[in-house]
């Protein structure tokens, strides 16, 4: 029953926790950064000149690195935070793409520069967020990605967070118009036996012209034959985002459950004057769900027990525990 809680995290949801943005051609960004700790100066715009630097790969937690000290919050595990600095140089080839920076985690109070322009700051340590960078890139020559993590106000949580970059970074190359970021939601429903797929699909035009699009999306089944498909027309405003709404129907669908955990994928590729300028693969699962006060919990009709565990409330960087004993985490 302890492997339950974390499948049924995922029966829940679309299957589709993917972290990356969804969109475009994302590429993993974590090797061979440079870092450097000031645990004083709360206010510089750039680290100091005489700052020394280490080479780290992400993702880094810089404070379980240091001493234990009991003056420091025991929220913190009695280690320090302090401010920290990443820096890297990357080469982007000259093209017609938009890049993105996409960062999973920063703890906390980020800040991006490129080529020392301010790109954006988050001062949350819980979200992913993302940066178009396009407009402060040097194409074919050396460009400096440089994160600034604020965690001086150490005593912020009621459990270790850590100090750092600690989840993965992808620069992401794609067309000016693309699917927009986690932009397919595909919704399962189970009904008479038969299987529908509600899917929402967003495009971003980054264009200064209105842009006419394709959307053709084929869901394929596990003997990865394609069950089912569609094709939508869109139109989206220039410098704007549009939705646009299907259902892709499965007459006799392999339901999801515990002893079989079935998926499917769902494929979606845009069109532009019949070429393809982007796509995306999500997976998702055919299952009912029941929810009764007095009989509590049923999964394809089999009523069955919950048990909890409160991996949710755990800090972040317990996850790969949770993950090695239950197999999936829970966010």
């Amino acid at each position: 029953m302890v492997r339950f809680l974390f499948l049924f995290s995922l029966i829940i949801t679309t299957f589709n926790g993917f972290a990356q943005p969804g969109f475009g051609n994302a590429v993993k960004l974590n090797n061979a950064w440079q870092f450097t700790l000031n645990s004083t100066d709360t206010v510089a715009e750039r680290p100091a000149g005489s700052a020394s630097w280490q080479a780290v790969d992400l993702p880094h937690d810089w404070s379980v690195r240091q001493k234990l000290d009991p003056e420091n919050a025991s929220s913190m595990g009695y280690l320090p935070g302090g401010i920290g600095w990443y820096k890297k140089e990357v080469v982007i080839p000259a093209s017609d793409k938009k890049v993105y920076i996409y960062f999973e985690g920063v703890y906390n109070r980020s800040e991006v520069f490129v080529n020392g322009q301010s790109v954006g700051k988050r001062p949350n340590g819980y979200i992913s967020f993302m940066y178009d960078i396009t407009p402060y890139l040097k194409p074919g020559k050396p460009n400096e990605i440089l994160v600034k993590a604020d965690h001086h106000r150490d005593a912020d949580s009621r459990w270790y967070t850590g100090s750092g970059i600690y989840r993965d970074v992808w620069l992401v190359y794609a067309n000016p118009v693309h699917i927009a970021q986690w932009g397919v939601y595909a919704y399962p429903q189970v009904t008479d036996g038969a299987g529908i797929l509600n899917i929402e699909t967003t495009l971003a035009n980054t264009e200064a012209k209105t842009q006419q699009l394709t959307v053709v999306q084929e869901l394929v089944g596990p003997d990865k034959k394609v069950v089912g498909q569609s094709s939508n027309l869109v139109s989206v405003a220039a410098n704007s985002s549009e939705k646009t709404a299907t259902t892709i129907k499965v007459a006799n669908p392999k339901l999801w459950d515990l002893n079989n955990p079935v998926l499917y994928q769902l494929r979606t590729r845009v069109l532009q004057a019949g070429k393809q300028i982007d796509a995306s693969v999500i997976t998702t699962g055919f299952r009912k769900l029941q929810f009764d006060a007095n009989k509590g919990f049923a999964l394809n009709d089999k009523w069955m027990k919950v048990k909890a565990f409160a991996c949710t409330m755990m800090p972040v960087f317990w996850e790969r525990p949770c993950t090695k004993r239950f197999g999936a985490a829970v966010y």
